[in-house]
C-alpha cells in the first residue's frame, strides 16, 4: 500500500519506534536532495543534515600511502569541508543519537566510518542505518535496526583507494615526463582504454573476403503477394559462394527448376521477459533507446533515487538504489507488481508462480535488489507532470522493464518453410504473436525476429511461381567500434570495475582525451594510443583484463573478511615497483606534435597550431613565448545565415551544449539548437534543419513551429553500426 505524508513533515513522525522521545536525532546523508526528501519523513525531533558526498580523503599533494609502514593510509579533511564538519559536530553534541545513513554501498560505508570519527563516535556504537529506497516505510526500518559499521566494507574501499593512488600517482609521472604533463593511468580506466585500442587495431587490420549470398522471390499461383525465400543449401549441405562467376551459375541453374514446398513446421515459442535492470544493463538500454550517456544516465538516476515532488503524493524517492549489479528483487515489491498486473491487464497476464530472475555473472554483490520502482501506484503518466523530461524517460525505462518483468511470456508462432529447387534448399521464416503477454510494457526484438516476415499460407508439395532471382555481393565485416553502450557491457563480461565506476571511466578517458566520440562511437586518439603502447609494454598487469578481474574478486573477498586489504595491496604492489623502475630507465621521450592549421597569427604571422586545454582546444602560435597569441577554434558551416545570409558559426553555451549563430552577432541574432542546411521548406518556406531519431534516423524539418514539415531518407551523416 503506497502510504505517505500528506499532512505535512511533523504528522506523527516522532514515533517512528513506537515510542515518543522528544531528544534531538541527527541523521547524516549524503546530498541535500536526499535530507530534504528523508527531513519530510522524519519530522521535527529528527535533523537531517548532507556530509556533501566524501569528507576525508588522500591529499592531492602527495601519495598520502606509507608504502613502508603497510601501506597505512594518510587521510586528511577534504578542502573546503572544514567548516561543514564543524557545523555537524555541533549539531552531533546537540543530539542524544546520531544515524549515519550514507549510501548502502562500499564508498557510503567509508563515508560513514570518516564520519564516526570526526564525531568521535563508539565503534562498538551502533549509528549505521540503511535503505535501499528512500521511502517512509523503509526509512523508519532501517532506524528500528541500527548496526555497527561494517569494517570489512570500509577496508574493501581502503584497498581500492590505496590500489588506484599507488598505481596513479607512481605511473602517471613518467606519462607526465616522457609524453606530456596532466596526463594520468588508472588501474581500470587503463585496461578500458587498451580494449578500445585493440578493438580499432583489429579494425584496421582487418580483410574483408567477398561472399555472395541468392534470394528467390516468390509467390503462389493463386496470389500476386510475394515473399524472399534465402537459398541456403546445395544436395543438403550449407552452401558458401564466394565469387560472382558462382552466384551467376546458381541463379541460371534456380530459374531452370521448379520451386516446391518441401516442408512446413510451425512451433509454439515463449519469450520470456528480461529482467530488471542492474546498472550496466540500464546505462545499456538508456543508451540505445533513450540516447543518454553513461553519466547522464547515472545523474538523472540519482535525482529518481533520492527524491522528487509528486503531486499528491509528495516527495518520494521514484526508484531503488542505481548502483547494483543483481536482479534480485523483494517479495514484497514482486507481489506489489503482480497484483498491479491483474488489476490493470488480468489474470492472464501474470505467471502462476512469481518469476525469479538469476544473474550469470559471477561474483555480484547482491546486498541491493536490482533496480525498480519504489511504488508501483505512481506510473509515469501520472508523475508526468512533475518530472523533467530526461526524468520521465528514464523512469518510465524502469517503471515498463519492471513491470514487465513479472509478466506473462509472449507466445510466438514461429514457421520455419523448407523449399527445394532440384539439388538446391531454400529458407524461409515468418512469425505471428499468439499472445502479447509482457510486450503490451516493454519490447524487445531479437536478430532473429528482426527477419521473419509474415507469410501466406501454403501447403506441403505445392509448386511455387518465381518472381525474381537476385545474387548479392557482400564483404565480411571487421568487428564494430566500441559504443558506449557496448564498452559497459564488455566491461561488465569481463568483470572489470563495478557499477559505480563505468560511468566515471568513460568521462576519465574522454576527459583525458584518450578517446573521442565520433558518430557515437569511441575511438582511441593518437595520444590514447602512445598512453596505451607505454602501458602495454612496461606495465602489462595494469592492462590485463584477467589480472583486473581477479584483482576485483580479490576486494570481493576482503569485504567478504576472507582476505587481508593489506595483503591484496601489497601482492599487487611489489610486481608494480619492478615494472616502476624499468620504465623510468627505459622509456624514451615521445613528443606529440601539434596539428599545424592554415590559420596566420595576426601578430607574428606564424601558423597557428591547435593546443589541448582544460576547457576543451583552441588555437595558440607556436612562437610561445615570445609570441602568446591564443583564440577559440570557430567551427564554420557551409550554410548561410537564415537572417542575413552571413556565415553560420558551430558555437557552445555555458554549460557546453552545441549551439549555431551567425557570425554577424550582435547585429543579427540568429540562434538554433539544431543544425540548420541551405534547404527551404517546401510547404512554408522556412529554413530546415537536421534532427534524428531512433526509428527514422536523420531527417530534415521545418524550423517553423506551426509548419513541422519533414523530409526522410536523408543520408548525410547517417550513423554507423553500433554493435
Amino acid at each position: 500500500m503506497l502510504c505517505l505524508n500528506k499532512g505535512g513533515a511533523d504528522s506523527g513522525a516522532n514515533k517512528i519506534s513506537g515510542v515518543y522521545d522528544m531528544g534531538q536525532k541527527l541523521v547524516i546523508v549524503e546530498s541535500p536532495a536526499k535530507a530534504k526528501t528523508i527531513g519530510k519523513y522524519l519530522g521535527k525531533n529528527y535533523v537531517v543534515k548532507a556530509s556533501m558526498g566524501h569528507v576525508k580523503d588522500l591529499p592531492k599533494s602527495q601519495l598520502g600511502v606509507d608504502i613502508d609502514n603497510e601501506y597505512n593510509p594518510k587521510y586528511i579533511t577534504i578542502r573546503g569541508k572544514g567548516t561543514l564538519l564543524d557545523k555537524l559536530k555541533r549539531e552531533a553534541k546537540k543530539s542524544d543519537k546520531v544515524y549515519l545513513a550514507t549510501d548502502p554501498d562500499r564508498e557510503g560505508e567509508a563515508i560513514s566510518w570518516h564520519l564516526s570519527h570526526v564525531l568521535k563516535l563508539r565503534e562498538s556504537e551502533k549509528c549505521r542505518i540503511e535503505f535501499h529506497e528512500i521511502t517512509k516505510n523503509a526509512i523508519k526500518n532501517s532506524i528500528k535496526y541500527p548496526r555497527t559499521i561494517n569494517i570489512n566494507l570500509v577496508n574493501a574501499q581502503q584497498a581500492r583507494r590505496v590500489l588506484d593512488r599507488l598505481v596513479g600517482y607512481k605511473i602517471s609521472p613518467i606519462l607526465w615526463r616522457k609524453i606530456k604533463w596532466g596526463l594520468s593511468a588508472g588501474r581500470v580506466q587503463s585496461v578500458a582504454l587498451k580494449m578500445i585500442c585493440d578493438r580499432e587495431k583489429s579494425i584496421i587490420d582487418f580483410k574483408p573476403k567477398e561472399y555472395w549470398t541468392i534470394e528467390c522471390e516468390l509467390h503462389k499461383k493463386s496470389a500476386v503477394r510475394c515473399f524472399n525465400a534465402k537459398l541456403t543449401t546445395f544436395n543438403r549441405k550449407k552452401i558458401q559462394i564466394a565469387t560472382k562467376e558462382e552466384a551467376d551459375k546458381i541463379t541460371e541453374d534456380l530459374k531452370k527448376g521448379q520451386f516446391i514446398v518441401k516442408s512446413i513446421k510451425t512451433t509454439c515459442k515463449n519469450k520470456t521477459p528480461l529482467p530488471p535492470f542492474t546498472t550496466s544493463t540500464l546505462q545499456q538500454d538508456a543508451y540505445k533507446r533513450l540516447n543518454f550517456s553513461t553519466k547522464k544516465t547515472m545523474a538523472v538516476a540519482q535525482q529518481l533515487y533520492e527524491g522528487v515532488d509528486v503531486k499528491g503524493y509528495g516527495t518520494v524517492g521514484l526508484i531503488t538504489y542505481m548502483r547494483t549489479d543483481s536482479v534480485r528483487i523483494s517479495k514484497e515489491a514482486q507481489e506489489d507488481c503482480r497484483n498491479f498486473v491483474i488489476d490493470k491487464f488480468g489474470k492472464k497476464y501474470v505467471e502462476e508462480k512469481p518469476r525469479n530472475f538469476k544473474s550469470k555473472k559471477k561474483n555480484i554483490q547482491d546486498a541491493h535488489e536490482a533496480i525498480r520502482p519504489t511504488y508501483m501506484k505512481i506510473e509515469p503518466d501520472k508523475a508526468k507532470e512533475n518530472l523533467k523530461p530526461e526524468q520521465y524517460k528514464l523512469y518510465k525505462l524502469i517503471w515498463n522493464r519492471f513491470l514487465a518483468s513479472q509478466m506473462a511470456c509472449s507466445k510466438i508462432d514461429v514457421t520455419s518453410i523448407s523449399i527445394v529447387d532440384g539439388k538446391y534448399g531454400l529458407k524461409v521464416s515468418g512469425s505471428r504473436v499468439k499472445f502479447d503477454g509482457f510486450m503490451k510494457a516493454y519490447e524487445y526484438t531479437t536478430e532473429d525476429e528482426k527477419s521473419n516476415k509474415a507469410l501466406p499460407k501454403l501447403q506441403e508439395g505445392e509448386l511455387l511461381i518465381e518472381k525474381s532471382t537476385e545474387s548479392k555481393q557482400h564483404f565480411t565485416q571487421p568487428p564494430a567500434r566500441f559504443s558506449e553502450a557496448s564498452l559497459v557491457k564488455t566491461l561488465e563480461e569481463n568483470g572489470i570495475g563495478r557499477p559505480s565506476t563505468y560511468a566515471p571511466i568513460l568521462s576519465t578517458l574522454l576527459d583525458r582525451k584518450y578517446i573521442q566520440r565520433e558518430k557515437r562511437t569511441l575511438i582511441p586518439t593518437e595520444l590514447g594510443n602512445i598512453v596505451n603502447n607505454i602501458l602495454s609494454e612496461y606495465f602489462k598487469q595494469i592492462v590485463d583484463v584477467e589480472f583486473t578481474a581477479e584483482m576485483e574478486s580479490k576486494l570481493d573477498a576482503v569485504e567478504d573478511g576472507k582476505d587481508d586489504w593489506r595483503k591484496v595491496v601489497d601482492e599487487f604492489y611489489k610486481p608494480l615497483k619492478k615494472s616502476i623502475d624499468v620504465a623510468e630507465k627505459e622509456v624514451a621521450k615521445i613528443t606529440i606534435k601539434d596539428e599545424v592549421t592554415d590559420i596566420k597569427c595576426e601578430k607574428c604571422g606564424r601558423n597557428m597550431v591547435i593546443k589541448h586545454g582544460r576547457f576543451g582546444d583552441f588555437l595558440a602560435c607556436p612562437g610561445y613565448p615570445e609570441c602568446k597569441n591564443t583564440k577559440p577554434i570557430v567551427e564554420e558551416l557551409d550554410v548561410k545565415c537564415p537572417k542575413c545570409g552571413g556565415k553560420v558559426l558551430v558555437k557552445r553555451s555555458r554549460k557546453g551544449r552545441k549551439f549555431y549563430g551567425c557570425s554577424n552577432y550582435p547585429k543579427c541574432d540568429f540562434v538554433s539548437w539544431y543544425e540548420p542546411v541551405n534547404e527551404k521548406c517546401p510547404a512554408c518556406g522556412s529554413y530546415m534543419v537536421k534532427k534524428y531519431n531512433k526509428t527514422r534516423g536523420n531527417y530534415l524539418e521545418c524550423s517553423n513551429s506551426e509548419c513541422k514539415y519533414r523530409k526522410y531518407d536523408v543520408e548525410e551523416n547517417k550513423d554507423e553500426k553500433i554493435k
